[in-house]
Formats: structure tokens, C-alpha cells, sequence
């Protein structure tokens, strides 16, 4: 069952949000002066040692389980730990308000085969934060839905949504359009809608190393309220240089993060990476239960 931190109610409250009261005049005022999400992105990039990840997979699949655990899978688990304990890093702004999604939830695609005219279907991973292991909920979790679109030929999640509407005339769809925002800004959303949609998840992964494709930004949405964007690279060895001047190869992965800047400060983002690089330095932390803390050095 899905828990959550007690939070004292307010009237301001969505279904989706805790309200985020007590803020500073410059962070109350910043959604009103600076414009929308995406004219206040901060884009940043993060290369990850995976040493330590590959030899902690490598144990993880010793027994050669039917459904492997990745590096995808931990880099997921990484990030909704930390949204687990970082939780302004799950912020987002609506209706020039601040809130604290009430839930962790991290969307990617999958497609069900790798091929460019393949259908694309929406995952949306939520953690159960008074749970186990992120690690082994994200493998779990993706494990199901992979083995449930090979089986069905059915669309399913937003795609369901989307193809009723698609054929709409354009009048029509901007009406449409219009009143799905203004629904948002007052709070008023179709919760239907929102579940599946991932510009509401917490974060919105793209792997697009999996497909050869570099790239280390991706922008953020003015449709629904995502506040955070990460790309993952492709897998490669880069050098890691010691005191003496050698260096060693090291297998590494490069990630693009573009995240509201409005909803915490630099450094806050700082301490945040430094939780990332913590559990990619020392990857059995995520079999800890979700909500157990990890001190940031």
C-alpha cells in the first residue's frame, strides 16, 4: 500500500500536492515575475563512475535470474531514493503556487520492440515509499510491464487517452486544450488523466543511449506540472586521472538533468548530485528500505 510522510492539511491542498507555505518573498514572487517552467530551466550534466554499480549488478545476476536487474533500472531507484529523501526535488509550481507532489513517480518509455515504427507505451513507475529495496521495486515493477505489453496487443496508459481525442477537429482540440490548463491552474485536473500522463510524474527518464543517441538536454513542458528532465547517455569508458598524472578507463554514464531552477536553490541541487554520486559509489545502499536515510557527505 502507498504511504506517504504526515503532512498537516491546508486548505490550498491538491489532489496531487501538498500546499508549500512559510516561502520567502523572492520564492513566492518568482512565478509571477519569471514566466512559465520552461523560461526557468537549469540544465546541468553529471558523469557517473559505474565501477562499483557493475560489480554490485554483477552479484545481483549471479544467479541468473529470468528477468536481469540493469543499470537502468538503478539508475531509477537512484533517483527516486533521492527524491525520497531530497523531497524539494519534487516540488513543482501550479497555479503560481508551490507544492510537494504527495507521490514519487518516474516515467519513461518503452517500446514494445526496438524498432522506429514500433509503439511507444508510457511507464510510470511509483514508489512505495514506506517500502523495501527501490532497486528491487523498480526491477519488479518493470519486470511486469514489459512481459504484460508483450503479451497484449491493447494500448495502454495515456495512449488510450490520446487516440479517443487525436482525430478531433482543431477548434475542438484547442478548446480542448484550453480547458485542461485552466483545470490544472485551479487544481482541477482529471485525476484519470493525470495518472498516466508523464508531464505528472516526479521526473521523466529518457534513455537515449539505448538507441546510440547523445544528447544532454532535454527541455521541460508548460503542459502539467513535471518540475525535472533526465537524459541517459550511452555507456563509455572515459579517464579518470589520479595525483601522479596516469589515469585509468573507468565505465561510465553521462546523465542531462534540466530541472525548474524555482523550486530549490543551487545548493540544494549541489547536496543532491552528492546523494546520486553517493549510491553510485556505494550501490548496496538501495537495497535499504526506500525511506531509510543515507548521510551526504
Amino acid at each position: 500500500m502507498q504511504t506517504t510522510v504526515p503532512h498537516k492539511k491546508h486548505r490550498l491542498d491538491r489532489y496531487d500536492g501538498w500546499y508549500v507555505s512559510g516561502l520567502d518573498s523572492m520564492h513566492v514572487m518568482m512565478p509571477y515575475m519569471f514566466g512559465p517552467r520552461t523560461k526557468n530551466e537549469a540544465v546541468m550534466s553529471e558523469v557517473l563512475d559505474l565501477t562499483e554499480v557493475d560489480k554490485y549488478l554483477a552479484k545481483k545476476n549471479a544467479d541468473n535470474p529470468d528477468f536481469k536487474y540493469t543499470w537502468f533500472h538503478f539508475i531509477v531507484a537512484a533517483v527516486a531514493k533521492t527524491l525520497q529523501l531530497r523531497p524539494k526535488m519534487n516540488y513543482f509550481i501550479t497555479g503560481r503556487r508551490f507544492y510537494e507532489r504527495k507521490y514519487i513517480r518516474i516515467s519513461f518509455v518503452v517500446k514494445r520492440q526496438l524498432d522506429e515504427k514500433a509503439e511507444e507505451l508510457q511507464a510510470n513507475f511509483l514508489l512505495d515509499r514506506e517500502g523495501g529495496s527501490p532497486l528491487d521495486q523498480v526491477h519488479d515493477y518493470v519486470k511486469a510491464f514489459v512481459n504484460k505489453v508483450r503479451k497484449e496487443d491493447k494500448t495502454v496508459g495515456i495512449s488510450n487517452a490520446l487516440n479517443a481525442v487525436k482525430k478531433l477537429p482543431r477548434p475542438l482540440f484547442n478548446l480542448m486544450a484550453w480547458a485542461l490548463k485552466r483545470m490544472e491552474y485551479y487544481g482541477l485536473y482529471p485525476k484519470g488523466l493525470a495518472k498516466d500522463d508523464p508531464c505528472y510524474a516526479s521526473v521523466f527518464v529518457t534513455n537515449l543511449g539505448s538507441i546510440k543517441l547523445h544528447a544532454d538536454y532535454h527541455h521541460l513542458f508548460d503542459w502539467g506540472n513535471n518540475s525535472f528532465f533526465i537524459v541517459i547517455n550511452e555507456k563509455k569508458l572515459r579517464p579518470f586521472w589520479n595525483e601522479d598524472g596516469t589515469y585509468e578507463l573507468r565505465n561510465t554514464i553521462k546523465l542531462g538533468l534540466t530541472i525548474d531552477e524555482r523550486i530549490a536553490d543551487g545548493t540544494y541541487f549541489a547536496k543532491s548530485i552528492r546523494l546520486v554520486r553517493k549510491i553510485f559509489a556505494h550501490p548496496e545502499l538501495l537495497d535499504l528500505p526506500a525511506a531509510e536515510p543515507i548521510e551526504i557527505d
